[in-house]
């Protein structure tokens, strides 16, 4: 790879199947997750990272979504993991998309789950910014229009994050749909989301800046390419990544399961998650035709 540092965390059974968990924007490695003992009693072994710029990562200027295929890769050998599985929640899952799409991993890359995730900001035939909430909208028109704006209100933010976690939360709770609100009122719910926030900014909020960039430009790769397992899942009522979104995720990967589940919003990803990894670890069976050299 080269001399950059990944913050690396590992959770649940440690021989169980080997899972990456891509944390949304901003967040990092300690980002919401199901206890131990239920990765234990699903038999997973779940990775986290800080993406670049994040927490404890060293930050990899001008990254794109794509980037993360050698993240992971140079994670995946270091650990000596021979197959594993990916899942990305919200600026999280183009990024499990993009490990989806590379042929680094072909016979290695089981599958993968996309949860509330965007879409390319180019996407054809989507109005990309219909339905979302104004604090998105503003962050994803500076990181295309006015990258100088972006940098200094997401570094108020990221400071202001340092010095109050539980800030970003209350930034959050105005633009939050009922069924958003009783997820994150849940008060271990707002303590793990801004013990993660805090994390992502601890030495400022450059893996915050280059996240937006990212997601905001081409994403390095073409999602109509991926051939392994994709599940999509996402709440009809959110107002950060919107329905239409995954919609469109949908329309343009080969073979994808989607589920859009009503009367539910963003943050209803962190409880449908358990569900999620079960499917990421349920081994796959090979359909073989009966008759001689058959095979389906």
């Amino acid at each position: 790879m080269d001399d950059r540092t990944l913050a690396v965390e590992t959770s649940g059974k440690a021989d169980g199947f080997p899972i990456f968990l891509m944390h949304g924007m901003p967040g990092s490695r300690s980002g919401p997750k199901p206890r131990s003992m239920i990765l234990h009693l699903l038999g997973i072994r779940l990775i986290c990272y800080d993406r670049p710029g994040y927490g404890r990562s060293t930050r990899h200027p001008r990254r794109r979504v794509v980037d993360a295929v050698r993240d992971v890769h140079a994670i995946a050998d270091h650990l000596e993991l021979d197959t594993f599985a990916v899942v990305g929640r919200s600026g999280g899952g183009p990024h499990a998309l993009a490990c989806a799409a590379s042929d680094l991993f072909a016979g290695r890359l089981t599958r993968a789950a996309v949860l509330v995730s965007p879409a390319p900001t180019d996407a054809p035939g989507l109005d990309w910014y219909a339905g979302m909430a104004p604090s998105n909208v503003q962050a994803y028109r500076e990181a295309m229009s006015d990258q100088r704006r972006l940098i200094e209100s997401l570094t108020i933010r990221a400071d202001r994050t340092r010095r109050d976690p539980a800030s970003v939360v209350r930034f959050l709770d105005g633009e939050l749909s009922a069924a958003d609100r009783n997820v994150v009122e849940d008060v271990a719910m707002r303590r793990q989301l801004a013990a993660s926030f805090a994390e992502a900014v601890r030495f400022g909020a450059d893996g915050w800046i280059d996240d937006a960039l990212a997601l905001s430009q081409d994403w390095g790769f073409d999602p109509s390419s991926i051939d392994v397992p994709v599940r999509l899942w996402h709440g009809a009522d959110d107002a950060f990544s919107p329905v239409s979104h995954a919609r469109w995720l949908k329309s343009q990967i080969p073979h994808a399961e989607f589920e859009e589940q009503p009367g539910v919003g963003h943050f209803a990803a962190m409880l449908i998650l358990p569900d999620i990894l079960a499917w990421l670890a349920t081994p796959q069976v090979a359909l073989v035709d009966a008759r001689p050299g058959g095979r389906v």
